[in-house]
């Protein structure tokens, strides 16, 4: 573990990107995104959770989540919904597409991506990339819950403007005229796309707001996390990380339940409970020696903390999760 725990979280609860088609809109026209919970098993099967996205390459459009106003996306935007709701994306306010049909995303798994898809007649003036990440849900994800239900990034704004148009040229020109390894290119490009997008509602959230990424920018809480993040095995104490965080214990007490919603060594319970998920998934180390890397003098002890937190013991969760990972592809990584 590194001293960066929104690299930490992304790494560990194994977020992975896929840009699966194109939309080629001419106007009037609509296109409508069903819940990612009825489309997780087709498009990215093994994923705890999936979070679609758009990122549009040309023209402008609106998105949003059914029922609620939408944003305005122009060349350089891009929208995620972190929490799967369904959603529209459209040439004009109002507009409804079709009931959604799940049959193209079984069919596109193994289908060479990106894909495109045309809506409206006529000569499209709007082309967006769409796609998922998927990640684990659990034991624990605290970004996820940080999350708004619609994160949008507008490449005009903040001191990185231009950086998600750089990435959206790439993936365009990949996408166009793919070439070997051309779907793990875009995997990767999604992916940074993502953690800018944090990156950036990171930085625009209002003072006194409260989460894990408000936790993040605080500079005592930051520091706290950082230090667990950065050694979950050690013998931590409210004292010890205090003095790491540069507070009094009361107020680091204080200030870490006030703005992470829980008491720090109930967050280093969980998070090592993450970290042990993350081993038992990747690794063929046994338990016992994965308990010791998560702090844990006794294989046994672990075996309780595990159970309680996941509901089932690790070597349990261990199989049950080979059993759900999908087999591999032919063709070029995903």
């Amino acid at each position: 573990m590194g001293a960066d725990p929104l690299a930490d979280v992304l790494t560990s609860v194994r977020l992975t990107g896929s840009v699966f088609f194109r939309v080629a809109g001419a106007p009037p026209w609509a296109a409508e995104a069903p819940p990612s919970r009825a489309i997780a098993a087709q498009v990215m099967p093994g994923a705890d959770h999936v979070i679609e996205f758009h990122a549009v390459a040309r023209g402008r459009c609106l998105a949003g989540i059914v029922g609620e106003p939408p944003v305005v996306l122009e060349a350089g935007d891009v929208v995620c919904f972190p929490h799967g709701d369904a959603h529209v994306l459209s040439s004009a306010a109002g507009l409804r597409g079709a009931a959604p049909d799940l049959a193209p995303y079984a069919l596109a798994r193994d289908a060479p991506r990106p894909f495109l898809v045309r809506v409206g007649a006529g000569p499209p003036d709007t082309e967006v990339l769409c796609g998922f990440f998927g990640c684990d849900a659990r034991p624990f994800n605290p970004l996820l819950a940080s999350l708004p239900r619609l994160l949008r990034a507008s490449d005009r704004e903040g001191p990185r403007r231009g950086w998600l148009s750089r990435f959206l040229e790439v993936a365009e020109a990949e996408a166009s005229a793919p070439g070997p390894g051309g779907e793990g290119v875009l995997s990767r490009l999604a992916e940074l796309m993502f953690l800018e997008m944090v990156r950036r509602h990171l930085e625009a959230l209002p003072a006194g707001r409260g989460g894990w990424l408000a936790g993040l920018s605080d500079p005592h809480v930051g520091r706290a996390l950082a230090a667990l993040h950065a050694r979950p095995a050690d013998p931590w104490s409210l004292e010890r990380l205090a003095r790491a965080a540069g507070l009094a214990r009361s107020s680091l007490a204080e200030r870490f339940a006030t703005l992470i919603g829980e008491p720090p060594m109930q967050y280093l319970a969980r998070w090592r409970m993450q970290v042990a998920a993350g081993l038992l998934a990747t690794t063929r180390e046994g338990v016992a020696s994965i308990a010791g890397q998560v702090g844990y003098a006794s294989e046994a002890a672990f075996n309780r903390a595990f159970k309680k937190c996941v509901g089932e013991p690790p070597a349990t969760w261990r199989r049950r999760r080979a059993d759900r990972r999908p087999e591999r592809r032919a063709g070029p990584a995903a």
